[in-house]
């Protein structure tokens, strides 16, 4: 599967615009933001709101790619300013929203309280994405789900394990029978 493909079903899967998928289309800037922007603590909290949105089964979760660390990449080389603050911002209104409703940090949850909460968040987006304008800025939980999905897919891990993958594909077979159950192919 080609990249430009892959960030097409993402943007479908997420229902809107892929943020900063221009950038990724042509490359990323080298050292937008000096290092350190994002903490230790922010990258294990974004590992397990990534694991919440692929946890780990018979097949890896998000952890298991360490797509934390790719999500603080990827916002610090290839997002704009903006975006950037949309996305620091929503690490606090995500942790806000669990206090809010479960009155613990979303690091102390239970994984289902922490589903439930994404799926909220999730909903919430959706229908912000619907009414947005042109103008107004992009949904925090859109950025993150986004990158989650990006993130774990063009990983090895993703690839090689949740996905099927020939490093080396032989001959074009336009016409591959599907059986029930099969893995998605991680390359065309």
């Amino acid at each position: 599967m080609e990249r430009r493909e892959l960030l097409k079903m993402i943007t479908l899967a997420t229902g809107g615009a892929l943020i900063g998928g221009e950038l990724l289309l042509s490359g990323c800037k080298i050292n937008a933001k000096p290092e350190g922007i994002f903490s230790a603590d922010d990258i294990a909290f974004l590992d397990e709101m990534a694991e919440t949105i692929i946890p780990k089964t018979n097949t890896p979760g998000a952890k298991d790619a360490e797509v934390g660390k790719f999500m603080t990449i990827m916002v610090n080389d290839c997002y704009e300013a903006k975006d950037q603050k949309i996305f620091h911002d929503g690490l606090i209104k995500l942790e806000e929203a669990s206090k809010k409703k479960f009155s613990s940090s979303f690091m102390k949850i239970t994984a289902e309280q922490r589903k439930e909460l994404l799926i909220e968040l999730d909903k919430e987006a959706k229908a912000y994405q619907k009414s947005k304008k042109e103008t107004e800025p992009n949904h925090y939980f859109t950025m993150m789900k986004q990158l989650t999905l990006f993130g774990f897919f063009t990983s090895k891990r993703g690839a090689t394990e949740a996905l099927r993958y020939v490093a080396i594909p032989g001959k074009y077979e336009g016409s591959v029978p599907y059986k029930k159950g099969d893995k998605a192919w991680a390359t065309s």
